[in-house]
């Protein structure tokens, strides 16, 4: 570890220390807004002062085994402690320099997941549907709930477009990574020949968090319909025109929602929606600007960009954007197995951020 780095890792220990001292201040305690999010940070902080305490413990070690190292009797068990020490050491530079990576205050969000059949006709439709299955049994397994806003089924099955809200701890933090165009190759169930067809879906990750609140519409803006539900919801479907459709005129962007009785609940939803999405807009263009100066883009929300191939007929899965990232287990994958995707992401994201700060410093 550089020493700036090492600086930098110093000053987060300090800045824990002082978060102590405040969390017991009785001033501090009384405001509730002030404890809360000195609780959240000193939280966030715990990591570096377990870091730094497992260093000091190893270092202590290695210093004990060298001392050892001159007497005959124990220098095999010296050289032995000595290389499990060193191994900790090491292990431990590591873990202390990715605790430095700036983390996402989106990561503990809930999401919108937005899920749009692509190039391919009905078999894109389908695919479609396979991938909101693959998202929902992730989540599923997870212990997240999955709210489905509005959804446009296919004529052969799947959908055109489905959207859904996914909330529960860590669900940005673990999909952000999956915005992008999505490629299938297969025989489709509608292919009478046995071709292999290629089809594509785009899926949106859109962070639900407290910055939403903070964005302004203007309501000059907006272009706001409503029509009958199609969805659940016994006799009130097709009754009443209590779904909304809001278009913001600025950027073209169409939110709808019908999932809720009432007009006004709908409507709610739906702006919530649109403020997410214009929130998501403006991050994009902002990575954009930086991206010439990044080697990877996992997380770069491009939904045009092609980030993953599943292929049926050799059962492999490939992440275009991570070098050798194949994984021949499709079946479990789709079925919502996608952990060791989503960590292989997490490292390489982590991996490419490491080396931008040891740039900087």
């Amino acid at each position: 570890m550089t020493p700036t780095l090492r600086r930098k890792l110093e000053a987060l220990a300090e800045r824990r220390e002082e978060l102590e001292r405040l969390l017991a201040d009785p001033d501090v305690a009384a405001d509730n807004a002030r404890f809360r999010d000195y609780s959240r940070e000193f939280a966030q902080l715990e990591p570096v002062a377990v870091a730094l305490a497992g260093e000091a413990r190893a270092r202590a070690d290695l210093t004990a085994a060298e001392a050892m190292r001159g007497d005959p009797e124990l220098a095999e068990l010296a050289a032995e402690e000595i290389a499990a020490a060193q191994s900790r050491l090491a292990e431990l530079d590591e873990t202390m320099a990715l605790l430095l990576v700036p983390r996402d205050a989106r990561d503990d969000a809930d999401l919108f997941l937005e899920v749009r059949a692509g190039t391919g006709g009905d078999e894109a439709a389908i695919f479609a549907g396979d991938l909101f299955r693959m998202y929902a049994r992730y989540a599923e397994r997870q212990g997240w709930k999955v709210e489905i806003e509005s959804d446009n089924p296919g004529e052969h099955g799947g959908y055109k477009e489905i959207i859904a809200r996914i909330s529960g701890r860590g669900a940005f933090a673990r999909l952000k990574f999956e915005s992008g165009t999505h490629r299938v190759q297969r025989v489709p169930e509608t292919e009478s020949q046995g071709r292999i067809h290629t089809s594509a879906a785009t899926v949106a990750i859109i962070a639900d968090d407290e910055a939403v609140e903070d964005v302004q519409v203007n309501p000059a803006d907006l272009k706001v319909d409503t029509f009958r539900s199609s969805g659940a919801g016994g006799q009130h479907v097709n009754k009443t025109e209590s779904a909304i459709r809001i278009t913001h005129l600025p950027t073209g962007i169409v939110v709808e929602n019908q999932t809720e009785r009432s007009q006004h609940a709908n409507r709610d939803k739906a702006m919530k929606r649109l403020k997410a999405q214009l929130l998501e807009a403006e991050r994009s263009r902002q990575l954009a600007a930086q991206a010439e100066s990044r080697r990877l883009q996992v997380g770069s929300g491009d939904r045009s960009q092609r980030i993953r191939t599943y292929n049926f007929p050799q059962g492999r899965v490939t992440d275009h954007r991570v070098e050798g990232l194949t994984l021949y287990d499709l079946p479990n994958i789709l079925d919502g197995d996608l952990d060791e995707l989503v960590d292989r992401l997490t490292r390489e994201y982590q991996a490419d951020q490491l080396a931008l700060l040891t740039q900087a410093a």
